[in-house]
């Protein structure tokens, strides 16, 4: 009887021991209650490097473009690698990547798009235009003459019209996970939104388990195996919307759906380009990674099993290493 005791009560002690690591692994059905607002800009948040600011004139408007200029952690190699994110993030979710790439000896700048992060929210008409033209300011601000631009999601849109209109300042080219793959391949969007939609006209949303749920959808069908970590990009969409600028960061989010493709860009561009992404990223996205491949003159594609749409948080060790050969030729 003792050892069916012992024996008993160790197979409690695993079976719990595994519900509680399988709890921690999972996000919690509700927002916790210390949960509040998060400003649209950020003051909340913490970086993992100075942030910087260019200020503009656009519209009439003073605005300032948020960034991170990293330097060189291992021996300089004098080349610079510019990073952009995607629609629902900001700059600071490169953490992994900066550090490797500074640590293989480029300069790194990290931007918060104009509209979003700790960037200035002007409501101005936006487009694919405006944000390659800030990240020239930017450069040009740093005193950058090229760059490896490299966009994750949205930012591989953005950073596909950069290397079009500046293809002198564009060593490679890089979209991870873009979206847009499957667009018109006819020329691509000019022209900025424009009308009501600039206009912010409802009030902070009250809902928190609506709101919490929204955006726990839109974290979790994005990756594969979710990691507790993940956790912080929901409480602050979360805690965005509750707050009083969240009509404004919606509205802006809405001016900037200018487009749902770059094709029309991709045969224009001479640059060495790398489209890459996690593999399990939607139906058809392998194939419509090999396609922009293929359209890009000098393309060339990667897909990362078992990995979803935020491959530099999933499995950062992998991305990077890829980055690094690529950047290298």
């Amino acid at each position: 009887m003792r050892v069916a005791f012992t024996l008993s009560a160790l197979a409690f002690l695993i079976v719990g021991a595994a519900t509680a690591a399988l709890a921690q692994t999972q996000p919690p059905a509700s927002p916790p209650e210390h949960w509040g607002p998060v400003s649209i800009d950020l003051n909340e948040v913490d970086y993992p490097h100075p942030v910087q600011y260019l200020e503009r004139e656009l519209e009439g408007e003073r605005v300032r473009i948020a960034y991170m200029d990293v330097m060189p952690t291992g021996p300089a190699n004098g080349r610079t690698v510019y990073l952009t994110h995607g629609m629902s993030y900001y700059g600071w979710y490169w953490g992994e990547t900066i550090a490797a790439l500074a640590d293989e000896g480029y300069r790194v700048i990290a931007e918060d798009r104009l509209g979003w992060g700790k960037s200035s929210k002007p409501l101005i008409p936006y487009s694919w235009h405006l944000h390659a033209e800030n990240m020239a300011a930017v450069m040009d601000h740093l005193g950058i003459e090229q760059a490896a631009v490299i966009g994750h999601s949205m930012g591989g849109q953005m950073v596909s019209r950069f290397a079009r209109l500046y293809p002198e300042r564009t060593t490679h080219l890089v979209m991870v996970n873009p979206i847009g793959l499957s667009g018109r391949s006819g020329p691509a969007p000019m022209s900025p939104v424009t009308g009501d939609v600039l206009a912010p006209d409802h009030t902070p949303e009250t809902d928190r388990q609506a709101v919490y749920e929204r955006h726990l959808r839109t974290e979790t069908r994005r990756v594969v195996e979710w990691k507790p970590e993940f956790l912080e990009h929901v409480r602050i969409r979360f805690g965005n919307d509750i707050s009083e600028g969240g009509p404004l960061k919606n509205a802006i989010l809405a001016a900037n759906r200018t487009g749902d493709s770059m094709a029309g860009d991709w045969p224009l561009i001479k640059a060495r380009a790398l489209v890459i992404g996690g593999e399990e990223d939607g139906a058809g996205f392998p194939e419509a990674v090999r396609n922009a491949a293929s359209i890009l003159p000098n393309g060339e594609a990667h897909l990362i099993p078992g990995v979803g749409h935020n491959p530099h948080l999933e499995a950062p060790d992998t991305l990077n290493r890829e980055l690094v050969r690529f950047l290298a030729r």
